[in-house]
């Protein structure tokens, strides 16, 4: 399956571009997507997931719908699916 990885802020900087395309075999969720964001970049490490569930304040979007609205990391997805990652935001 071809998913498309968006990112954002201080994420982005980590991968050196906004989006990102990548293969993954048989059926996935977000967090095993996430997992190997980790593995891949070893800047992400403890950044997205902590314990297995996803880090407070991350935000992530499965096609422009918050996955905590889904089922969470456990959300499923499908080939052609677009994550969008945000890191957390601070301001002053």
């Amino acid at each position: 399956m071809e998913l498309t990885l968006r990112l954002f802020a201080t994420f982005r900087e980590i991968v050196g571009t906004k989006t990102i395309t990548r293969e993954f075999e048989g059926p996935q969720t977000v967090a095993a997507v996430l997992s190997a964001l980790e593995v891949e970049y070893p800047d992400f490490e403890g950044e997205l997931l902590i314990d297995g569930d996803l880090k407070p304040q991350i935000n992530v979007l499965k096609n422009g719908r918050e996955v905590l609205h889904i089922d969470g990391v456990d959300t499923p997805l499908e080939d052609g699916d677009t994550l969008s990652l945000f890191p957390p935001v601070a301001g002053g």
